[in-house]
């Protein structure tokens, strides 16, 4: 989905109807604004930090034996 929307003299701008359905945005919800390069990013806070957060950068271990890497780490280390 792609809108336009207007600042107004105060600031503020009114999310499009389409947007607030799409990601059941509703009056008294909190959105999260994030500056990206020069773009403008807003998203629902998520309910669950943990649960949104769950699996951040799992493929970073895909392939990966923890023992052996915790072994590897350890192994110079003195007794």
């Amino acid at each position: 989905m792609r809108g336009r929307v207007k600042v107004s003299s105060k600031h503020q701008i009114a999310l499009p109807a389409e947007a607030r359905r799409r990601l059941s945005i509703n009056s008294g919800d909190t959105l999260i604004v994030e500056v990206v390069g020069d773009h403008l990013l807003i998203m629902r806070e998520p309910e669950d930090w943990a649960k949104y957060l769950e699996g951040l950068g799992k493929e970073i271990w895909e392939g990966v034996d923890p023992q052996k890497y915790i072994d590897e780490l350890r192994g110079p280390w003195p007794p």
